[in-house]
């Protein structure tokens, strides 16, 4: 009998008394998985077929959840990080009691589907985050992990292990790609280091890529390789009868981790098992089987039931787990109300932590800086973070091995480390990552899942490139995580071209939904912080090394004008042209404005760190700052111009940087790269020449 809704079926005529196994739940799991890639005529069902039985005990016997609740914050997360095979995720999901219903798994990858091709979040209920790009989900994982630790030991820290309602667990699917990824090999580093216990990665070993036998890629022995990481191993090899061996995968997760130490499972299985014909083959890894083999399946499953018929006894036995989980949850609520009770100042801060509330004063505890200083802007943000994290105990953060130069250390934050390192406490605010940028930015998402953190990491922007697919997946889940780069330009000098970023700024505006941030000066990157924590929303924070003059503009105007994007800070009657500047090259405009008064020339300078957050307001707004008579207009920024026509458009000029950079002490490299009052005040008098 089909059933098309989420919730068990009401009775037929003749009620069905049949009892299911879970093994018919596998059976319908697997079928699911065919039917519904065959559906679509796209999808990845050999490794869905083949494990449903785990996939089934997952979500019946090891994962804490509830379908009736997918937010519920007492919670154990799942991260499928072989996203491509989401139609597993999706027919768990189905099948244990979420708001996903048959009719969602026949439009499987189809037009408005709430089951997309890989899993995304927000989009379907039950996924965690959203996964496809190999490797990306077992580095959020970590984060995941890290973020539930530091909140127990924030909020618990002194409940016996498996005695705090923030003990809670976090439970990886992943495959051969997620391993020959690079991200995994930094991933798995951090997660040793940190002794994250309360994660578990099974790894689904099959032998079988697209381009055929893993042999033709990897010799490695991967779990030598974790081990040495410090992660602890387990090997299950198939059972009997060729199919992944459930019972043994039961007894080895039905045990703690090891204190300190994060788990792998090395599972093996056979793609596609137990389909006769697409069994470890390489074509059932990315493609539909067809109909004639998905025959052949069902025969050696021993049923004929049509394509997406589910019968009421095998929804029964599934949603079972809708009965766990409610035991589940009541059971926490029952713990969380106990601890709640113990301490009600804790409970307070953790409600305020859980709601990402800011408070009231937030304004009056930032630092402000004196017109007529010089102070980098890398500086004017270590001294921002320092009272952020006073205001806000749920910021934490840290760098890849740049806490010095990109000031982001927590003063008296302590170390997040596990306490047996004797070098911290899982308490610690200052995350050190290493030299893993790529890692720390999917970790970053994974901490902003697990729950109300504001966190932050810093490299050097040209750095930035190894961080972009984490960058990408922040955007598309619209994360509140906040990427701080320093050595902004040139200016970096000696360092030379490796370290210049040219393109890096144009690059990372071309990404939607994410904000950057590119401050003029100390004020500027104040209020920049300010807005970023108040806009709970992605964004990269720009800065630079070298001093620049604080402006003398007043603070409310800077932190009003930052939150807008853009705003004028030199303004004359009847402006001749106006400049558009970011950053370090505000005070080159300002300067270039003075030095063209003298000539007659009125000229409008106008500070646009965010053009994003320009973008974003009304047309009168916009208008106000950059009339739509006024065509003479002139962008500065070290960087490329890319982009900056937009703002400028055709009548305009742009005043920046199209090559790679140089070795040179920072003023030899800007001058020697046109960053320079000259070439402005050249490019102010050819389109007030043109307008």
């Amino acid at each position: 009998m089909e059933n098309l809704i989420s919730t068990p079926a009401a009775p037929a005529t003749i009620p069905d008394t049949t009892e299911a196994t879970e093994h018919d739940v596998v059976v319908a799991a697997r079928l699911l998985a065919a039917d519904a890639v065959e559906a679509a005529r796209s999808g990845h069902p050999g490794t869905a077929i083949a494990l449903a039985p785990i996939a089934t005990a997952l979500f019946q016997r090891h994962i804490e959840h509830d379908p009736a609740d997918p937010q519920w914050q007492g919670r154990d997360r799942f991260v499928l990080s072989c996203g491509h095979a989401s139609i597993l995720l999706y027919t768990q999901l189905f099948l244990t009691g979420y708001d996903v219903t048959i009719d969602d798994l026949r439009a499987f990858r189809t037009l408005g589907s709430r089951t997309p091709g890989h899993p995304e979040l927000g989009h379907t209920a039950g996924v965690e985050t959203t996964t496809g790009p190999l490797g990306q989900g077992l580095a959020t994982a970590v984060g995941m992990a890290m973020g539930m630790l530091h909140e127990r030991a924030t909020f618990d820290p002194d409940a016996p292990r498996g005695a705090s309602p923030f003990d809670r667990h976090v439970w990886v699917l992943a495959s051969d790609g997620d391993l020959q990824e690079g991200i995994s090999y930094e991933a798995g580093a951090l997660a040793g280091r940190h002794g994250l216990d309360n994660l578990t990665v099974v790894y689904d070993d099959n032998d079988i890529q697209i381009e055929g036998d893993t042999r033709l890629t990897s010799s490695e022995d991967v779990g030598a390789r974790f081990r040495a990481q410090g992660w602890h191993v387990e090997r299950i090899e198939l059972a009997a009868s060729g199919d992944v061996d459930v019972d043994e995968l039961d007894r080895v997760l039905g045990a703690p981790n090891p204190v300190g130490k994060p788990r792998l499972v090395i599972l093996k299985s056979q793609i596609a098992y137990p389909s006769p014909g697409a069994l470890n083959t390489a074509a059932s890894h990315g493609a539909p089987l067809g109909a004639a083999e998905i025959g052949l399946l069902r025969e050696a499953l021993g049923t004929q039931a049509a394509p997406f018929d589910v019968s009421e006894a095998v929804l029964r036995r599934s949603r079972v787990a809708r009965a766990r989980g409610a035991r589940l949850h009541a059971e926490w609520d029952e713990a969380f109300s106990r601890w709640q009770a113990s301490d009600a100042g804790r409970a307070d801060a953790h409600a305020a932590f859980r709601a990402r509330r800011l408070p009231d004063d937030l304004d009056t505890r930032l630092p402000r800086f004196d017109p007529g200083t010089e102070v980098s802007t890398r500086d004017a943000s270590g001294a921002a973070i320092q009272a952020l994290a006073q205001a806000l105990p749920a910021m934490w953060g840290g760098s890849a091995d740049l806490a010095e130069p990109n000031r982001t250390e927590i003063h008296a934050g302590g170390s997040f480390l596990p306490e047996e390192t004797a070098l911290g406490t899982r308490a610690g605010r200052n995350i050190h990552w290493g030299v893993r940028e790529h890692a720390m930015g999917a970790a970053m998402n994974g901490i902003a899942l697990a729950g109300g953190w504001r966190v932050f990491a810093g490299t050097f922007l040209v750095f930035s490139d190894y961080q972009r697919p984490a960058i990408r997946l922040s955007a598309l889940m619209g994360l509140p995580v906040t990427y701080l780069w320093s050595h902004d330009s040139v200016a970096l000098g000696q360092d030379g071209p490796t370290h210049q970023p040219i393109e890096h700024l144009a690059s990372l505006r071309a990404m939607p939904g994410f904000t950057v941030v590119r401050p003029a000066d100390a004020n500027e990157t104040v209020a920049a912080w300010q807005a970023i924590v108040e806009a709970d929303s992605p964004a990269g924070l720009v800065l630079g090394r070298q001093g620049v003059p604080v402006l003398d503009i007043p603070i409310a105007d800077v932190r009003a004008g930052v939150r807008r994007g853009g705003y004028v800070v030199r303004d004359v009657v009847a402006p001749d042209a106006v400049i558009i500047a970011t950053g370090s090259e505000v005070a080159l405009a300002l300067s270039a404005a003075e030095t063209a008064a003298a000539s007659g020339l009125a000229i409008r300078v106008v500070s646009m760190p965010s053009r994003e957050w320009f973008l974003a307001q009304d047309a009168a707004y916009r208008d106000a700052v950059l009339p739509p008579s006024l065509h003479a207009r002139v962008a500065v920024e070290a960087a490329s111009p890319f982009g900056w026509h937009e703002i400028v458009g055709s009548s305009g000029a742009v005043v920046g940087i199209d090559e790679f950079g140089l070795s040179a002490p920072a003023a030899d490299a800007l001058r020697e790269r046109g960053m320079t009052e000259e070439r402005v005040l050249d490019a102010l008098r050819s389109v007030t020449a043109r307008s």
